[in-house]
This record gives structure tokens, C-alpha cells and sequence, in this order.
């Protein structure tokens, strides 16, 4: 097991001591009550933790995305009725996240369902977020850590630079876990995207399947199903694992970007955690909805509670230009 899926079993196991707590949307971790220093002079202050950093490991979660025009995995927005209507008004389930677990009336209308939100996120374009992140990271040795399984992040870096532990919408994998494999299904996405046409149905033959056994198959991601933790999924956890164990005496910016509630214990606490016990580092959280950050490292970190996609711009405008202005905020949302 590695060093990082290591910190993130012990975070689980607290998630599970205090559940009632995590479940009102609380941490048993006692917060910092500092006072948030003026929105420039936190740009400001993000650009400078930057640029003084070694290295920098990202933590990316749903908000991220949300920020970007992404926000349709919990709510019933625009986008998730621009996309996933015509189930919507069959079924009355509001996001797509809440799709994943409606009745539907068979397996051919249930992967019509699975072929539209996979086709939606893989195709969807690299959001303005990600490309301002990307501005404010050039020139500097990072790591990105997702909970994410919308390939927004490898659609930009090489998969070598990018740790996603919560799987990926481009694969999948026996919904028995009959074996210890995963397979690029994009082009079956698209297939049975094709085949719906204004339908909710693939047919019967499209369903894809196991190579192995002939069971059905399903995507690899946590949340849904039988997630594989195979080989590709350890994978994943040795890379960020990798880059901790060759950069732990070094100068490393916690960047934490949008994580909610739902998942606190494979991000935001695991970097709590580190930042409290490697004394050269510094943490950085984003969040349009949370001020948490613990006392503990409060001299040694920074939450900005703002927009995440005003945030990132206005940061990259500044490292760019070396002057400030306003951005506009997006106000996605935080969930992840």
C-alpha cells in the first residue's frame, strides 16, 4: 500500500468516527477563526506562494469543475438540463450524479443514461479554470492529485503528472471485477451516444461487456458500482505517493481547489495532515463555499473563500500582467 493511500485510509477511518458531524456539513477539526486578509492581497499572496514554492501538489475536486460551466453533477442547473433532459423530465432526478441511481426500465435505457453523461464530460471542453491553473503553474515543478473522473486534467498535462484516484470516464471495468483489468471505452461511449439519437435506449447488442466473463461492464468510477482497486487504481496512488517521497524536504504548496463535504478524506485532510507534518510546506485552500482550515497550520496556510474560477483568473492575470482587475465569478458549485 502507498504512503498516500495510507494517510487517506486514516482520514476515512475518522470520516466513519465522526460521521454526524462530516454529515451536517461540519469537520471535528477545530477551524481557524484568523480573519481573511483583503481579496487582492490574497491574489497576491497566492501568485507569491507560487513562485516561492519548490513544487507544488494540486488537489483538484469537483468544484473545480463546477467553476468552469460543470455544474451539473448535483443540481438541476442550465447545463444538467441541456444535457440530460430528456431522462430528467422521465424520471424527475435532479443532477446527474442523482441519475446514477434512478430505476430505470432496463439495462439498454440505463446505459443510454451511462453513454450520455460519460459522452458529456469527455467531450466537454477544457474548462477556463483548469487553463488559468495552468497559467499560474508554468515554469514550476507540480503534481495534480483529482477526485475528478472527467479527464479535464489529462486532457492538459500527461498522465505521468496527474494522479486520478477516484477512476476515469474514459475506462472501464467488469461490474463483477472478474478480473484485474480496465479498458479504454471511448470509442463504445461514442457508439452508443450515436445509437440514442433523441432515444433514452441503446440497443440490446451495445451494452458493452466484460472480455473476459461476458458480464456487463461498467465505468470505472467510485460511486456507483463495484469499483476496481486493481492495478490501475494503485497506479494512480503510487504516482502522487511517488512524488511526495522525492519532494518531502523541499519547499511544497498544498493547492487545494474546490473540495466539498462528500469527500474531505482524499484531499483536504490528507493535506492538512502532510502540511502539519512536513515543516517546510504551505497550504492554500479555494472554496466558494468553506472556510476550513485547521488552527494548527494557520500560520503556514491561507483558505480563500471566493469563486474559484474568478479566483484562478484574476491570479493568472496577475502573474501575466503584474496588475490586478476584477473578474467576474461563475458561481459554481462546490460539492465534491
Amino acid at each position: 500500500m502507498t504512503q498516500y493511500e495510507k494517510i487517506v485510509i486514516r482520514t476515512q477511518e475518522n470520516y466513519v468516527r465522526y460521521h454526524e458531524v462530516y454529515a451536517a456539513g461540519g469537520t471535528p477539526y477545530q477551524l481557524s477563526e484568523k480573519a481573511a486578509a483583503p481579496y487582492a492581497e490574497q491574489i497576491a499572496r497566492l501568485v507569491r506562494s507560487v513562485e516561492d514554492a519548490d513544487c507544488v501538489l494540486v488537489g483538484g475536486a469537483s468544484g473545480l469543475s463546477a467553476a468552469g460551466g460543470g455544474d451539473f453533477y448535483y443540481t438541476d442547473t442550465p447545463s444538467f438540463r441541456k444535457y440530460f433532459g430528456k431522462f430528467a423530465e422521465k424520471y424527475h432526478f435532479k443532477g446527474a450524479f442523482a441519475g446514477m441511481h434512478s430505476p430505470f426500465r432496463g439495462p439498454e435505457e440505463r446505459w443510454g443514461y451511462l453513454a450520455t453523461f460519460l459522452h458529456t464530460t469527455l467531450h466537454a471542453p477544457l474548462r477556463a479554470p483548469y487553463r488559468d491553473l495552468d497559467i499560474l503553474l508554468k515554469g514550476k515543478d507540480f503534481h495534480i492529485l483529482t477526485t475528478n473522473q472527467d479527464t479535464q486534467f489529462v486532457k492538459l498535462y500527461p498522465e505521468s503528472d496527474v494522479s486520478e484516484i477516484q477512476g476515469d470516464h474514459r475506462f472501464m471495468q467488469c461490474s463483477r471485477c472478474c478480473s484485474d483489468d480496465t479498458w479504454n471505452a471511448e470509442k463504445l461511449i461514442d457508439g452508443m451516444f450515436e445509437a440514442l439519437g433523441d432515444g433514452t435506449s441503446i440497443p440490446p447488442e451495445m451494452i458493452p461487456r466484460c472480455p473476459h466473463c461476458g458480464c456487463e461492464a461498467f465505468p470505472w468510477v467510485r460511486g456507483y458500482g463495484n469499483f476496481l482497486e486493481g492495478t490501475k487504481y494503485e497506479g494512480e496512488y503510487a504516482k502522487v505517493s511517488e512524488y511526495l517521497s522525492t519532494h518531502r524536504e523541499k519547499k511544497i504548496l498544498f493547492l487545494e481547489l474546490g473540495v466539498g463535504r462528500l469527500t474531505p478524506m482524499f484531499i483536504q485532510e490528507p493535506f492538512w495532515y502532510l502540511t502539519l507534518n512536513l515543516p517546510q510546506t504551505s497550504y492554500i485552500s479555494v472554496n466558494n463555499r468553506y472556510n476550513y482550515m485547521p488552527v494548527e497550520i494557520e500560520d503556514r496556510g491561507m483558505v480563500i473563500l471566493d469563486d474559484i474560477g474568478r479566483v484562478l483568473a484574476d491570479a493568472a492575470r496577475l502573474k501575466t500582467t503584474g496588475s490586478l482587475s476584477v473578474a467576474s465569478g461563475t458561481n459554481g458549485e462546490d460539492n465534491g
